[in-house]
């Protein structure tokens, strides 16, 4: 139960719908409880009724006997199905304030894990798979909302019910209650053991249903490759594999649930049968009425279904405390990364990196090491190396994507570190280098990231600049197009050219092309390239590329090589020493590009 002590802030929140619901309880029980009573009373008075129409002197004696019973026993129906009607109305009531808060609980916990999810920076998704994400804010969530809703609901009752019952019990005789309560204590003990097998292969089984999520979720995202490799039969070999180990799991927790529910059902039938039997020995030494023993089997029987849902009751929490403990190994992360202020402010561009130093945190792999470099603002700066030489590390630094081990970043003289941080990514234009779009429209995903403030006219000419717009003019639906998920319905160079408009729109004040035109031609290429010479005017531009005819009209060259600046200066200067990496580069690319127009 400690996983669970963390959602006690929900029980206050809404504190009037509980409290409402645990009177609506007690009331709806109180009717409840009414009706044995009565059928006690109509017995005993059948009883007596009998007694004196036998003991009648005449015929008319006889029939005003009868007459009276009959009305006695109408009256006595009329109440039970009064009452019926009532704890009827008040269990509707019941269920529209507990369950209805459960609910509204469940919506406001999936709204906590989702924000949760959006503060934790880039790390927590290198290490984390997103079938378990998932799962947590779906399944598991369901499960704690089972505990809000019909475990609270029933243990109220239960704990209600039995107060009730039992006070009425000891009113009638206290040597009775106490045999008929006997199996109560064996009942306790069995709940303690056996709850904690159900709490144990219930964490089991969620870990096993996240496994699958995962699993599902990357065959579908990589269908394409696994049909390229004719892997469909050996990827169902492996979910039927892991299907079946999430079949015997829940079984096993089946079989223990099978056990618990009838012996629930075997202790309070012993409970039924020692009512009788002690009962019937009572009421022939005159103690209680044979009525009295009718009711102390209501009461019983009364009993039988909470009891007996004792344990489902604790499955439920047992389920809802596995999963709550999985909640919360991500709701108690701690971001690395957050807002450190609200202050309005304007970003500029210019940017500095002071010995910075930056190690992967989920892998462990310097990226980045002592690197030092300046750019003012409005310059056109590239950035080129081998793969793995911290290219793409460099750009998710200056989005705050990440933080540095050590140095320092600073952004128009302040540490990147003080700045508002939704006013740095506002003001930043960032192509990934693998590019994602959402299952939206084109227009929608270009205007993604102004929050759809922008014109369709700027929405158009931004897909201009991108060299995209005659694609999207020749697609049935144009810009209202919806796209597959990830943009699958679509080729890469389509997928990188809408990318790149989707960074343009907004006219931000920095802008990143992390490798960005790897898919498309040479000759789109140098169109796009044109065309975002005036869309760079005025501000700070991070070309990250290998090809050296994406950047050789960049202000500023900068050639990484396993995490640190080889090289750094103009095409020109770079293009003086002939040994240098870059001159290397711009020759062997030259060479190839030539190789490829002469075939």
């Amino acid at each position: 139960m400690k996983a669970l002590y963390s959602l006690n802030k929900y029980f206050w929140k809404y504190r009037w719908r509980l409290f409402l619901g645990i009177l609506f309880v007690a009331v709806s029980n109180l009717f409840a409880i009414l009706p044995a009573q009565i059928i006690q009373e109509a017995i005993d008075t059948v009883l007596e009724a009998t007694k004196l129409y036998k003991a009648a002197a005449n015929e008319t004696e006889s029939s005003l006997i009868y007459n009276k019973l009959t009305s006695e026993l109408l009256m006595f129906a009329g109440l039970v199905l009064g009452f019926a009607l009532l704890k009827g109305f008040f269990l509707f009531t019941t269920r529209m304030t507990i369950i209805v808060m459960s609910r509204l609980i469940e919506y406001d916990m999936k709204n906590a894990i989702f924000e949760q999810y959006q503060n934790l920076e880039l790390a927590f998704y290198r290490k984390n798979n997103t079938g378990d994400l998932m799962n947590r804010i779906s399944d598991d969530v369901s499960k704690v909302r089972m505990y809000f809703g019909p475990a609270i609901m029933y243990t109220i009752n239960l704990i209600v019910l039995f107060a009730f019952v039992i006070t009425a019990m000891l009113n009638v005789n206290v040597e009775l209650t106490i045999y008929v309560l006997t199996p109560l204590p064996l009942l306790s003990v069995g709940i303690y053991y056996v709850s904690n097998i159900i709490n144990r292969k219930s964490e089991v089984i969620q870990r096993q249903l996240s496994s699958i999520n995962t699993f599902v979720q990357e065959a579908f995202s990589g269908i394409r490759v696994i049909k390229a490799y004719n892997q469909q039969q050996d990827k169902e070999t492996f979910f039927k594999d892991e299907l079946e180990d999430y079949k015997n799991k829940n079984l096993d927790l089946v079989r223990v649930n099978a056990v618990f529910m009838p012996l629930m059902t075997l202790l309070i039938g012993i409970s039924t049968i020692m009512t009788i039997f002690i009962g019937g020995l009572l009421a022939m030494e005159g103690k209680i009425s044979m009525g009295n023993i009718a009711e102390f089997v209501i009461y019983v029987n009364m009993l039988t279904w909470p009891v007996a849902s004792l344990g489902w009751v604790t499955s439920l929490v047992q389920r809802a405390s596995a999963s709550q403990q999985r909640i919360n190994e991500f709701m108690d992360t701690k971001a690395s990364i957050v807002n450190p202020t609200h202050e309005k402010m304007e970003i500029h561009g210019n940017i500095e990196f002071k010995n910075v130093s930056f190690t992967y945190p989920d892998s462990g792999i310097k990226a980045l090491q002592n690197i030092n470099l300046k750019i003012k603002a409005g310059e056109s700066v590239a950035i080129l190396g081998r793969t793995g030489s911290g290219k793409s590390s460099l750009a998710g630094l200056v989005s705050r994507l990440y933080d540095a081990d050590s140095g320092t970043i600073l952004i128009d003289g302040r540490d990147i570190k003080t700045l508002n941080l939704d006013v740095l990514r506002k003001s930043v234009g960032y192509v990934p280098q693998d590019v994602f779009l959402f299952s939206e429209s084109i227009a929608e995903n270009i205007a993604f990231g102004t929050q759809l403030d922008v014109s369709q006219e700027e929405i158009e000419q931004a897909a201009k600049n991108a060299e995209i717009y005659k694609n999207i003019q020749s697609f049935p639906k144009g810009f209202e197009t919806k796209l597959g998920e990830r943009g699958i319905t679509i080729s890469g160079g389509q997928k990188q050219r809408i990318s790149i408009a989707r960074a343009i729109v907004g006219k931000p004040k920095i802008l990143i092309f992390d490798d960005c035109l790897s898919a498309v031609d040479t000759e789109t290429e140098k169109g796009i390239i044109n065309n975002l010479t005036s869309v760079m005017k005025d501000k700070t531009t991070l070309i990250i590329s290998h090809r050296v005819s994406s950047v050789a009209h960049c202000d500023q060259i900068f050639v990484l090589d396993d995490g640190t600046v080889l090289e750094q200066g103009t095409h020109t200067s770079l293009m003086t020493d002939e040994n240098s990496s870059y001159a290397t580069l711009y020759r062997k690319q030259l060479t190839e590009d030539n190789e490829v127009v002469g075939d």
